[in-house]
């Protein structure tokens, strides 16, 4: 297996761009984006109207929550989610964090080293399936994110990528893309760094159709929650 300061040495292959009017999404990539992600939509609007009342009826609190995250430009966005997790209004407690802008509150064993707080009833199925980045799809279409790239991040992980933060934030994050695809759990905060410094650099039409089907073939339990 390759190093990951060999990852990054990797030759840059620029993206494929279509002459389209002034306006118009000239990135391929980005064409795909708009045109999977509301063909998507339209197939799983029913499911998500779904897991959306189920969420309501079975436990108390909002149906999505936005995490915060580091998008293109280094300009933060909004990462919407199905809620799986039971969540607490206790902003007097040290050991909690607000969810982005929402007024409730979550313990989170990323930030706070403690264990995160219980799963809603259908929480763990949710979480396996992944059904709970659904409501992502609409992030593609707002421009936030693609539908393959970085794994989106938060302001503390600036100080892991140093000087190939500019890799990163060259790109939309992605729902899914090369980490995620990796074995990404067995993987050091290095060898993601230098993952999706190789994925700016060899991005193509035919690498990001490969990585949604390896995606899509991935088995659940290896999606890091």
């Amino acid at each position: 297996m390759p190093g990951a300061m060999h990852l990054v040495q990797k030759a840059r292959r620029p993206a494929l761009r279509l002459g389209l009017p002034d306006g118009w999404p000239t990135d391929v990539s980005r064409l795909m984006d708009i045109g999977v992600a509301f063909a998507a939509l339209l197939v799983v609007a029913p499911l998500m109207v779904v897991i959306a009342v189920a969420i309501f009826l079975t436990d108390p609190g909002p149906v999505f929550i936005a995490h915060r995250r580091l998008g293109r430009g280094g300009r933060d966005f909004a990462r919407l989610k199905f809620r799986t997790r039971v969540l607490y209004g206790a902003p007097d407690r040290p050991d909690y964090f607000q969810l982005g802008s929402a007024s409730r509150w979550i313990r989170d064993d990323e930030q706070c080293g403690r264990p995160v707080m219980p799963l809603i009833p259908f929480g763990e199925l949710l979480a396996r399936t992944s059904f709970d980045d659904l409501p992502q799809l609409f992030n593609v279409l707002r421009g936030h994110m693609s539908l393959v790239g970085p794994q989106p991040i938060v302001g503390a992980d600036i100080a892991f990528y140093g000087h190939y933060l500019s890799h990163y934030t060259s790109l939309r994050p992605g729902i899914t893309g090369l980490w995620q695809t990796s074995g990404r759990r067995s993987r050091s905060r290095r060898r993601r760094v230098a993952l999706d410094v190789l994925y700016s650099r060899r991005r193509s039409l035919g690498l990001d159709v490969k990585i949604l089907a390896q995606a899509v073939a991935r088995s659940a339990p290896d999606k890091d929650r």
